[in-house]
């Protein structure tokens, strides 16, 4: 799974978002923040196994980067950027997690 920060990616259908601001943003860093975390999970349990894989850690540490960037960008975010990552990262965990 190749994994590019959310600039790289086209935009989702907001149609079925809240118009509501409130929380959008913290919702955002919540979902970002998540990934993060499973990444590090990931990448800490990658290098616990008797045989290292050291390609699967290099894509979980490029992945949490790419993550890390985005979290970054949610500080001067607009709103529909915000939403817009939200919605990406919503999903990417939803993938993460089934996998």
């Amino acid at each position: 799974m190749k994994v590019v920060p959310v600039s790289d990616t086209p935009a989702p259908d907001f149609s079925g978002l809240n118009d509501s601001d409130d929380g959008s943003e913290q919702q955002a860093m919540d979902l970002v923040r998540d990934v993060v975390t499973w990444h590090n999970t990931q990448i800490a349990a990658e290098r616990r196994a008797p045989v290292p894989d050291e390609d699967r850690i290099e894509e979980l540490t490029a992945g949490r980067q790419a993550a890390l960037e985005d979290q970054r960008r949610l500080d001067t975010a607009d709103r529909q950027e915000t939403e817009r990552i939200a919605a990406l990262y919503a999903a990417r965990l939803k993938e993460l997690k089934e996998s």
